[in-house]
C-alpha cells in the first residue's frame, strides 16, 4: 500500500489492514511451521480480542478473512 493510499484510510481502516497484516504473518509463520498450530490459535486470539475485530474472525466472517489475507 502506498504511503499517500494509507493516510487517507481512517483510523478503523488502518487497524484493520494491520490486522490482516499481521494475521497474514501468523499463517507464514504456521505454514513454514515456525510456530504450533496451538501457538496460532493464541496468537490470533490474542491478536484479534486486542484490536477489537472480534466481528472479523466469527463464524461466517472467517473464509472471508483468510481470503482477504492472501492479497495483502
Amino acid at each position: 500500500m502506498e504511503q499517500a493510499d494509507w493516510d487517507r484510510l481512517s483510523y478503523a481502516e488502518k487497524n484493520r489492514q494491520l490486522f490482516f497484516q499481521q494475521k497474514q504473518l501468523l499463517d507464514t509463520f504456521l505454514s513454514h511451521h515456525t510456530i504450533s498450530k496451538e501457538q496460532y490459535n493464541k496468537s490470533l486470539g490474542d491478536l484479534t480480542v486486542k484490536m477489537g475485530m472480534e466481528n472479523e474472525v466469527s463464524g461466517e466472517n472467517s473464509e472471508r478473512i483468510t481470503r482477504e489475507t492472501d492479497f495483502i
